[in-house]
């Protein structure tokens, strides 16, 4: 069985696709570097982290941007017929939903992709169709902003040339939903027995959120609804009451099933002829419905009906915590280490940087064994901040480090951190006190962007190496810190539901690391002896 979810933590938005006996998983990345992870599995169930799509910040400029923007919703396919993969993925910026799409191809899932192809801005959640007449088509969501139309706006269609690189005309208007639940979005097509089928997100990705179908003969349409809209959701309304606010997300909360805001899916067939939807999903603690990790991916076995509709194989929309999966061996994966000792050249997978690349400020190569973070702006920056970080997979998790930093001013951090943006974060830090007139300990809070020094916890500490511990235990946290001997409490407990989506009001999920800030010259460093971080709750696997 396929215990869901099948990606835990921050990995929103999954987009499936197969070729041969391997299957692949592209989910959003938002404002984080590197861009567009990619998860592979040959069994659906067992499924590991294998590479990123962008990591080259000439590809994407995600400098500067709020949290929340940049890489929404990525389209990975696989085309047979031109043995290529294709990833659409498009940058969303500031001001207006402004965002530039582009497509890239590659051979191998690991590249060399070929350099950006612009298709054009009109939209976002772009996906790429390749039909069985070897054309291809792009689909989005129009973002509608004239008074008295329909928000956000219609799903369109444009027909992509591959050999002139170019879309060859305007795109055309061809859905509108197939729900009253509004923010008709994600759209993916597939053909089936000659026909054509649109599947969409609608509902906003909160509580509200479902899975939509529509079919046609036609590629451009029109559109007949699936009378059993929505296909997947976790929400009790059939459909017929429109959200128009995300505020009104709550009132959708379903306590009958444990995988919440299912929606936003996509499709694969199996080499046997069986079909999956990886759909998003989160995992809220209850009763403040916050969801620490943000949203999820999960997967549902579907059937074709008597009819010709997409449905869940059991007939009902509510997303399920287990479903049959491939009955093949069990596919070895690769699984991050608990403890990394940095012993190779360069950073493992897994590790994040918001708005540049990890390796513009972490070094493994300067001294053996250790990462070096150099110093760059206070963690509440928007822009360079040296914050080097893995995604939280539980809310049972302990983070472990052992650090060497000597600060010079007060302008000199350094130490471990719980970070969802730079709006929201704690940060156990060791500083220059000017008020001790030597080194620190001190716990930094930022809350919807307030920034506070928690002065109480203030604590002088000698020289040399430190370690340090985040541990997240369910809904308290809290910091520890020792030299050598006895680990010691400093501050309080603090409330890990505030560190969601809910609470500070984006898409993405908390993450845990370490940190180092220069406010003088951005030259100061801190040298990390490993980073361990212990799920206490444990893999899916059996």
């Amino acid at each position: 069985m396929i215990k869901n979810p099948i990606l835990r933590g921050f990995n929103p938005d999954p987009c499936i696709c197969r070729k041969g006996k391997d299957y692949y998983i592209a989910v959003s990345s938002f404002e984080w570097f590197p861009a567009v992870p990619v998860y592979h599995s040959r069994d659906l169930k067992n499924w590991e982290l294998l590479t990123h799509l962008l990591t080259d910040e000439k590809q994407i400029n995600l400098s500067r941007l709020r949290t929340g923007q940049g890489i929404w919703a990525p389209c990975l396919s696989y085309c047979e017929q031109d043995g290529l993969f294709y990833l659409v993925y498009g940058c969303m910026v500031p001001n207006g939903m402004n965002i530039d799409n582009y497509l890239i191809t590659a051979e191998d899932i690991r590249g060399p992709w070929s350099e950006p192809v612009y298709l054009h801005s009109s939209g976002f959640d772009a996906s790429l169709f390749h039909d069985d007449d070897g054309k291809k088509w792009l689909l989005s969501l129009e973002w509608e902003r004239r008074e008295g139309y329909t928000r956000p706006g219609a799903i369109c269609i444009a027909e992509y040339s591959p050999g002139e690189k170019r879309i060859l005309d305007y795109p055309e208007r061809i859905w509108y939903g197939g729900t009253k639940r509004g923010w008709v979005e994600g759209p993916h097509m597939y053909k089936h027995n000659g026909m054509y089928y649109l599947l969409c997100a609608e509902g906003g990705t909160g509580y509200h959120h479902c899975v939509s179908v529509g079919r046609s003969g036609s590629v451009r349409g029109p559109f007949e609804r699936d009378t059993r809209n929505p296909v997947i959701t976790s929400s009790l309304d059939k459909g017929e009451e429109v959200r128009t606010k995300a505020s009104e997300d709550y009132k959708f909360y379903n306590p009958e099933v444990r995988l919440q805001k299912a929606g936003h899916a996509s499709l694969v067939e199996t080499p046997e002829g069986k079909w999956y939807a990886a759909h998003l999903c989160a995992r809220p603690f209850v009763p403040e419905l916050r969801c620490v990790m943000g949203r999820e991916t999960a997967i549902q076995e579907m059937e074709w009906t008597q009819d010709g509709w997409i449905r869940k194989k059991n007939g009902s929309p509510f997303p399920e915590d287990e479903c049959e999966g491939e009955e093949i061996a069990k596919m070895p994966v690769r699984r991050m280490p608990e403890r990394d000792e940095f012993d190779e050249p360069e950073l493992g997978l897994g590790y994040y940087a918001p708005r540049h690349m990890p390796d513009t400020f972490a070094d493994t190569g300067v001294r053996k064994g250790y990462v070096r973070l150099r110093g760059q702006e206070v963690l509440d920056s928007f822009d360079r901040v040296s914050v080097l970080t893995r995604k939280l997979t539980s809310v049972h998790m302990v983070l472990t480090t052992r650090m060497e930093f000597t600060p010079k001013v007060h302008q000199h951090t350094a130490g471990i951190v719980l970070y969802y943006d730079n709006l929201n974060y704690l940060y156990l830090r060791k500083y220059y006190s000017d008020t001790l007139k030597q080194s620190a300990l001190s716990i930094v809070h930022a809350e919807k962007g307030e920034v506070k020094e928690l002065t109480q916890t203030r604590t002088p500490v000698t020289e040399g190496a430190i370690n340090l511990r985040l541990v997240i235990d369910g809904k308290e946290t809290y910091f520890e810190w020792s030299c050598e001997g006895d680990w010691r409490r400093i501050g309080g407990k603090f409330d890990t539901t505030r560190f969601s989506d809910e609470f500070c009001g984006e898409f993405t999920g908390t993450m845990a690391g370490i940190a180092c800030t220069d406010g003088v010259f951005r030259k100061n460093y801190a040298d990390f002896d490993y980073f361990e971080l212990i799920d206490l709750e444990g893999e899916n696997d059996d």
